[in-house]
């Protein structure tokens, strides 16, 4: 008889410890970020006009068009590299797959962009380790 009643005692031990283990479990669990160029169009919207606001379905559409063009870019680029037979892509590659898939005026602001950009970032790296 008593040993019936330590089982149900430790039954019951027992069946807090899953309900503690189950909610340390679901707190530890964190969702998976969804990582977007909203921040960085809405910096450049604000730039070019700064009395214009943007809807989350065309935030959501230019970031959709975002993700389009690198996927592009970076794929034409690959394929560049691999033409080459070099396994690196440069920064050469990149602005030769901008300059295939943009048209015209657009390829030639993009290609001066990245090279400002490029430029940018060698002068900020070197500047800092020297």
């Amino acid at each position: 008889m008593a040993r019936a009643k330590k089982s149900a005692s430790d039954d019951a031990v027992s069946k807090k410890a899953l309900k503690t283990k189950k909610t340390v479990d679901k707190k530890k669990r964190k969702t998976a970020r969804k990582q977007t160029y909203s921040v960085y169009i809405y910096r450049v919207l604000k730039q070019v006009h700064p009395e214009t606001g943007i809807s989350g379905k065309a935030m959501s559409i230019m970031n959709s068009f975002v993700n389009d063009i690198f996927e592009r870019i970076a794929a034409e680029a690959n394929r560049l590299t691999h033409y080459s037979k070099r396994s690196t892509v440069t920064s050469r590659e990149i602005q030769a797959a901008a300059r295939l898939l943009l048209p015209g005026e657009l390829s030639r602001h993009a290609v001066a962009e990245g090279t400002k950009a490029v430029t940018k970032y060698t002068s900020n790296v070197l500047g800092s380790s020297a």
